[in-house]
């Protein structure tokens, strides 16, 4: 994903899935503490439904949409931490096992929190 967009204009907008069908709405961004790169979205995948996390990288922001280059049924069921708190080194490793990518290059100690929130203070 490009890395120079904020990521706080992520919030709000539209995700859809590598076949162009709405996932939901971003609702959170996660940065990487260490880089301070924005690193995770959750999507909120409808009305009564949960938070999905998904990856943004190899994600894209097109026409001020997220594409997120994976099916829906596979973002639907990604592993569910909840929203609003540090994703531990353990839970983003599950995610990236879950969508098939690479642990992230330089990846924290285990116990080291990252996946701060955009727009949060330390």
């Amino acid at each position: 994903m490009q890395t120079d967009i904020d990521p706080r204009s992520l919030i709000g907008r539209k995700a859809f899935d590598r076949k162009g069908t709405k996932i939901g709405t971003v609702d959170e961004v996660y940065l990487d503490d260490a880089t301070g790169v924005p690193e995770w979205a959750a999507v909120r995948t409808g009305l009564f439904s949960r938070d999905a996390f998904v990856p943004l990288e190899p994600s894209e922001f097109v026409e001020d949409t997220l594409r997120v280059p994976f099916d829906r049924a596979l973002i639907k069921d990604a592993p569910d931490f909840g929203v609003g708190r540090h994703l531990s080194p353990e839970q983003e490793l599950q995610l990236y096992r879950h969508y098939g990518l690479d642990a992230a290059p330089g990846a924290p100690a285990p116990d080291r929190d990252f996946g701060r929130l955009a727009g949060q203070e330390e």
